[in-house]
């Protein structure tokens, strides 16, 4: 569903903005994420319309405004975003509004892949953010030890700043990706793990314990 919208601005001076106007989406922001987000897999939950890559959009529309996701029955709404491989996220982009239909609070939960309103409450965010009101790109900076090695990542808006529903109109992301360079270190982990168990499972303990005396 398209929809069109005319309000007023309002800054937000407690983040970066956009100073990249006319530069190629390739190009960037540098370490923009778009290209490594597995788009076409990206869910919503508890949106009016929509499923979500609505509002995964390249660099170059970042600012545009007639498309959006609204959430449906509350002001509550969830977003999962996977990527195409191992990415180090360093920061979130946001833009949603306008003013009472912004929402509160963002929570980012890493690698959470089958998260949905039945759980979320039990679960720590593992990042979370204020969400200011304006038609600028709010950039909210991740602490890099808490996003090591991220396959996915789910925002949740709890609430909105007063409105029945939440509006979400862009998301990216920035930061490093990375072609699963993990898998190598985790290979030969489990390799030595699973010697270890295989000779415990036969019952070769005399050959265990002379291996690691």
């Amino acid at each position: 569903m398209a929809h069109n919208h005319n309000h007023g601005g309002c800054h937000d001076e407690s983040h970066d903005h956009d100073h990249d106007h006319g530069i190629p989406e390739a190009l960037g922001p540098r370490d923009n994420l778009y290209s490594r987000i597995d788009r076409p897999n990206v869910v919503a939950l508890n949106v009016e319309s929509g499923h979500g890559p609505e509002v995964i959009k390249p660099w170059d529309q970042r600012l545009d405004e007639s498309v959006y996701l609204e959430s449906d029955a509350d002001d509550q709404m969830i977003i999962r975003i996977p990527f195409t491989g191992a990415v180090k996220p360093r920061a979130l982009l946001l833009k949603a509004g306008p003013s009472e239909y912004t929402p509160a609070k963002v929570a980012l939960y890493s690698n959470a892949e089958e998260l949905d309103f039945s759980d979320i409450a039990d679960l720590k965010p593992t990042q979370e953010f204020d969400v200011a009101q304006g038609r600028d790109i709010g950039e909210y900076h991740v602490m890099p030890a808490k996003f090591p090695n991220v396959t996915s990542i789910t925002l949740f808006f709890p609430a909105s700043q007063g409105a029945d529903t939440t509006r979400i109109y862009y998301v990216g992301f920035l930061g490093q990706w990375s072609e699963r360079k993990i898998e190598p270190v985790v290979t030969v982990y489990e390799s030595r793990a699973n010697l270890a168990n295989h000779e415990k499972i036969q019952g070769v303990e005399g050959a265990y314990s002379s291996s690691s005396a």
